[in-house]
Order: structure tokens, then C-alpha cells, then sequence
């Protein structure tokens, strides 16, 4: 393995200002790719500036339009002029509670923030990557497509996984890899944007953390992921090390595959 793995590589990665999402950006930069941070928090600039000496760049966009997503991808090709690896990196569950509890509107957010954002940034970085003869997309999925107190995410997730399939299927011929890695629990620092902006009540803070006992009883760990182990699989796949692998949906997860 090079600790240059990624040079000459350009990269875009979503969900960048925070989390796995922003690990993998300052990695992939210290790793020697250009890459470009996508988020719709305006402190993405401020993570794009942490990778002192590197070639890197910001981009506000809401990812969960799909405007925001080709916008991210012209704006990539404007800047560096190619896109070799898209790590899409945008997700999270809004709100845990039995499913019964929750409201209709709720579902819909539900699937707007986990699943399209990926099928948008799909969708979205494809002409560009057949026009230059191949390209590497990395999926971020989660292995709580078995889970409870989230069911509309899990679905999200589950969405992700098949269209990672789906897409290695057709496009392989075109030298495109598409490649998913599954997360399990992970701890990480507070956010700086809330998963729920909406704050939460006491009794889905008490459903929280019946969904967190879970997650942790269900690992054989023991104990959640630390963001470098999250980080550095989802690396690998992005890297030319994994060339041979595609439609893959890698569990990171402590041995819980969802």
C-alpha cells in the first residue's frame, strides 16, 4: 500500500464538513488526491483549509436536490477537470421511533436524506465519468438495513445497497466501479449541524437509545467504530488496491451485517 495511493486522483467527496465524510476528505487529501468537499453546512471551507498543502476546494450544495448534485460535479470538473473517484458520503437517520409512530412527511425526509443523495451524485457524475473512460464510486451505506427504530432509514440504506449493484452490473464494461461500504455504530464528535433540527423529545431520546443498544449488542465487539476504522475501508475501496471489486457492499460493522 503507497502512502500516496491517491495522486494525481481527483475526488469529491459529500457530506465532507463532518464525520466519516470529512475523515475521508482530509485522508484522501494527505494521500495526495485533489479533492473537492461537498456539504450544504458553509464550514465545508473550513475543513477543505485543514488539509494544509493540499489541493483542495469547497462546494455548498443541498445534495438532496438533485441540482445541488450536478452543480457539485461541474463545479469539480471546472476546478480540477476530470472526476476519478466519488465517494458519496451524504446520510443519517433524522429520528428513531417505532415505525407505527412515524408521521408520513417524516418517511419522506427519511428517504430524501439517505437515499438521494447518492442516487442524485450517481446520476450526476456519470456523463463525465464516461466521457473520460472510467471512474470509482464509492457508496456509503450502513448496515442498518437490519436494525430497529429506524425502518424508513434502513430502507434508505437498503435503496443504496441495490443501486450499488445494480450500477457495477451496467456500467462495468465502461471501466466504472461502484463499490458500497456499510458502516455499523460509530463514534464520533458532537456535530455541529443536528442530525434533527427539530431537537427531540424525551421519549425518542429513550427510543435512541433502545436503537443504540441494539446496534452495540448486535456487533460482536461489544462497542461502536472509531471514525478511522470507518474511514480507512472506505479508502481502500476508493483506492486502485481494490481495482477487481465492484457491486460489493462491504460491512463495517463489527461483524454485524445487517
Amino acid at each position: 500500500m503507497s502512502a500516496r495511493r491517491f495522486e494525481g486522483k481527483v475526488m469529491v467527496v459529500t457530506g465532507a464538513a463532518q464525520g466519516i465524510g470529512r475523515g475521508v476528505a482530509l485522508r484522501a487529501a494527505a494521500e495526495g488526491a485533489k479533492v473537492l468537499l461537498v456539504d450544504r453546512a458553509d464550514f465545508v471551507s473550513e475543513v477543505a483549509a485543514e488539509a494544509a498543502g493540499a489541493d483542495t476546494a469547497a462546494f455548498m450544495a443541498d445534495l438532496e436536490t438533485y441540482e445541488g448534485a450536478a452543480a457539485a460535479m461541474d463545479f469539480a470538473i471546472k476546478v480540477f477537470g476530470r472526476i476519478d473517484i466519488l465517494i458519496n458520503g451524504v446520510g443519517g437517520a433524522i429520528r428513531m421511533r417505532p415505525f407505527a409512530q412515524f408521521e408520513p412527511a417524516q418517511i419522506d425526509a427519511e428517504i430524501r436524506r439517505s437515499l438521494m443523495p447518492t442516487l442524485y451524485g450517481c446520476h450526476a457524475v456519470l456523463p463525465h465519468m464516461l466521457a473520460q473512460g472510467g471512474g470509482t464510486i464509492v457508496n456509503v451505506s450502513s448496515n442498518a438495513t437490519r436494525g430497529i427504530r429506524r425502518v424508513p432509514y434502513s430502507a434508505a440504506k437498503g435503496g443504496v445497497n441495490a443501486l450499488t449493484q445494480s450500477l457495477a452490473m451496467e456500467y462495468g464494461e465502461h471501466n466504472i466501479r461502484v463499490v458500497a461500504a456499510a458502516p455499523g455504530g460509530t463514534q464520533a464528535p458532537p456535530r455541529r449541524v443536528p442530525r434533527n433540527a427539530a431537537g427531540d423529545t424525551e421519549q425518542e431520546r429513550l427510543w435512541m437509545g433502545e436503537a443504540v443498544k441494539q446496534v452495540t449488542e448486535s456487533t460482536f465487539f461489544r462497542r461502536y467504530a472509531t471514525l478511522d476504522e470507518q474511514i480507512a475501508p472506505i479508502l481502500f475501496l476508493a483506492s486502485d488496491e481494490a481495482g477487481y471489486i465492484t457491486g460489493a457492499v462491504v460491512p463495517v460493522a463489527g461483524g454485524d451485517n445487517g
